[in-house]
């Protein structure tokens, strides 16, 4: 008799199972069982989030080239398990050319990310011209926790494609995967596992978005939400939960593989900017003065 795996969740740098006990099987394109996935609850949820939470503040803090070598390293351990991740899409129905691009597509992407992580900040700080004797600065700043539903047509580069961004600005992410090919997900939760990515940077649940969604986008813990081709109906009634703490939400609908696709606004997209007013102590004129 086969024995499938049972993939656990990924949540503050740990594999937990589901609290509730559940699972659903993970199907082949020709519909044949490859493997059991836990079904994610309402408290995976909020376990999520509180390790989102307790591990936000030591990720901003890290420089933003040590952000950038921890990105590159995903990149690097990703790489390592290439052949791995191609046999899963070719499992969930993708051709071998498909699955090859997808895989290559998404490490390129890591990279690109990664080179981004020292230079964000040049481009979208700047030095404000004021009447008073001040100077005013505009930088910066990660909204916190972000949830994110990865997109629901892609496997993997989707998910990365909306998560890393996320991480160069200095926030954590609590993720919930694409539920059907979910398999890819949970695998690249082991790369960020055996990368520098410390625990709870990155939470990955996988199960119904629907029974989810609704406690990710009302938590008042959460900060923003990054929502990728769901249904008009579920997606509506999560901006509607969002408004009780006045959560960002960016909506997605986009083909990740283009080139477009990838750049400097899908990490402010989820930044604040703070403006900091620092007075310019006044010298009288003629006393001491050359």
């Amino acid at each position: 008799m086969e024995i499938l795996k049972t993939y656990k969740l990924y949540i503050g740098g740990q594999f937990p199972r589901t609290e509730s006990g559940r699972s659903y099987q993970i199907q082949s394109a020709a519909g044949q069982a490859i493997a059991n996935a836990c079904l994610g609850s309402k408290k995976d949820i909020r376990n999520a989030v509180q390790a989102a939470r307790k591990a936000q503040t030591g990720w901003v803090n890290k420089s933003a080239f040590n952000r950038s070598q921890i990105i590159y390293r995903i990149a690097e351990m990703l790489e390592s398990r290439k052949v791995q991740f191609i046999d899963e899409l070719m499992l969930m129905g993708q051709t071998e050319q498909s699955a090859v691009e997808e895989v290559q597509l998404s490490i390129d992407r890591l990279v690109y990310y990664a080179g981004w992580a020292d230079k964000y900040q040049a481009l979208s700080s700047s030095v404000n011209p004021v009447s008073s004797s001040h100077f005013n600065f505009s930088v910066p700043e990660p909204m916190g926790v972000v949830g994110v539903v990865a997109c629901q047509k892609t496997a993997l580069l989707g998910l990365i494609s909306q998560t890393i961004p996320l991480l160069v600005g200095g926030n954590t992410v609590v993720v919930i995967a694409n539920t059907l090919k979910a398999l890819s997900a949970i695998s690249f939760a082991e790369v960020l596992a055996t990368s520098d990515v410390p625990g709870g940077v990155v939470n990955i649940l996988t199960g119904d978005v629907a029974e989810m969604l609704p406690t990710l986008a009302g938590h008042m813990d959460v900060n923003a939400l990054s929502l990728s081709t769901i249904p008009e109906d579920l997606s509506r009634s999560a901006q509607e939960a969002a408004i009780d703490n006045l959560k960002r939400c960016q909506l997605y609908h986009l083909d990740f593989s283009a080139p477009q696709n990838q750049g400097l606004q899908f990490i402010t997209d989820f930044l604040e900017i703070k403006t900091t007013w620092h007075p310019i102590e006044q010298v009288a004129s003629g006393i001491g003065g050359y």
